[in-house]
């Protein structure tokens, strides 16, 4: 099947790479053409145990005005507060909130009171400094009511990576937000009291909601958990094959690449796929799925990166000093600027056979990609 052939070969392809490597008499890494030395790592990026609690925060990130009436994010509310903490945790924790508004409010600080907004769900990664990683899943919504208000974003810190779980999560948070921000609480203490469920294992969670009554929620992890926070229809949706295979071949050789997108779903959503396709390897460098307009100048960095940038950014973004960097247009699935090598990096042979096995995809692409995973 077509999902078959994709994951298979993207997959092979990095495990021949890597036994060339480890036959090699030489044992010095690669040097890629970029510069820049491999260093895929052969892990997850993303803690999948069982047993973990679901999430370490809910926030909630509300636009506040300044002193000069400009909206800035602030966090409003945060679930739990934690006391008693030792100095180094504190400045830790002290970090992560100082970070999350920034990135729950990508887009700047031109907002005005609206009547309607369509609800967004995104997320974004943030590096600590021995490696691991914390995602922040975001859904961004407008608060019931009759006036004009503004937007504010509901905000789950996990560990884990599991993008189709906390979404369906962030499903339940924003029906009770309509109904009432109180009645949020009780259902995210019953989740956080509830264990991270073992893969293909569903954990029910207990919630009263006014007039309706006591509900059971239900949620079921993937019972594989190689890919579960990853939906590659997205990004086959946005890209011909042809155009994955370079952006695939650019990611092995660890190089600079800018995704833009008008939508922060749809950037988060194919950027997470893009490194997926390192599978079973992870991207090991500098990797922010939604950039800050504060923090564009990240594209003239020397290091290897991969990023994504909201289009309505795009005139800044060229006028930045960029050097040998693929970017990509999801939203018209073109690429925007390229190093000019990309079509050599991978051989002939190998290229031809993938595309040549890669026809067009169909609706039912991930759950063909979660079937051959299951088997290999």
């Amino acid at each position: 099947m077509a999902g078959e052939r994709f994951v298979r070969f993207f997959r092979n392809s990095l495990i021949r790479r890597s036994s060339r490597r480890g036959d090699s008499q030489d044992a010095n890494p690669t040097e890629s053409k970029s510069g820049a030395d491999v260093r895929l790592i052969q892990r997850s990026s993303f803690s999948y145990s069982a047993g973990h609690p679901f999430f370490e925060y809910l926030v909630v990130v509300s636009l506040k005005k300044d002193i000069k009436g400009n909206y800035e994010p602030k966090i409003t509310y945060q679930f739990p507060k934690r006391e008693n903490l030792l100095r180094g945790q504190r400045e830790e924790e002290e970090r992560l909130l100082q970070a999350i508004p920034l990135f729950c409010f990508p887009d700047g600080n031109e907002w005005a009171p609206l009547m309607e907004y369509k609800s967004e769900t995104f997320s974004f990664v943030l590096t600590n400094i021995d490696g691991s990683r914390k995602i922040g899943y975001c859904r961004r919504l407008l608060p019931s009511g009759r006036d004009p208000r503004l937007p504010e974003v509901y905000c789950i810190v996990s560990c884990l990576g599991c993008f189709g779980l906390f979404s369906k999560i962030l499903d339940e948070v924003e029906k009770r937000r309509q109904i009432s921000a109180a009645v949020i609480y009780p259902f995210m203490q019953g989740l956080r009291e509830s264990p991270f469920p073992a893969p293909g294992r569903t954990v029910t969670i207990k919630s009263f909601i006014p007039e309706s009554g006591t509900e059971q929620i239900e949620l079921t992890r993937p019972l594989d958990s190689h890919l579960e926070h990853v939906e590659f229809q997205a990004l086959l949706k946005c890209l011909s094959a042809e155009k994955i295979l370079l952006i695939f071949a650019s990611v092995v050789l660890e190089r600079r690449i800018v995704f833009l997108a008008d939508e922060l779903s749809s950037l988060s959503t194919c950027i997470h796929s893009a490194a997926a396709l390192l599978y079973p390897f992870t991207w090991a460098h500098t990797y922010i799925p939604v950039v800050p307009e504060k923090l564009l100048s990240t594209v003239c960095c020397p290091t290897p990166f991969m990023v994504g940038i909201q289009k309505r950014y795009l005139e800044e973004v060229l006028e930045q000093p960029m050097e040998e960097v693929l970017l990509v247009d999801l939203s018209q699935g073109v690429f925007l600027k390229m190093v000019g090598d990309e079509e050599e990096i991978l051989p002939p042979k190998l290229r031809s056979e993938m595309l040549h096995s890669l026809p067009t995809m169909n609706n039912n692409i991930q759950s063909k990609v979660m079937d051959v995973i299951r088997v290999l």
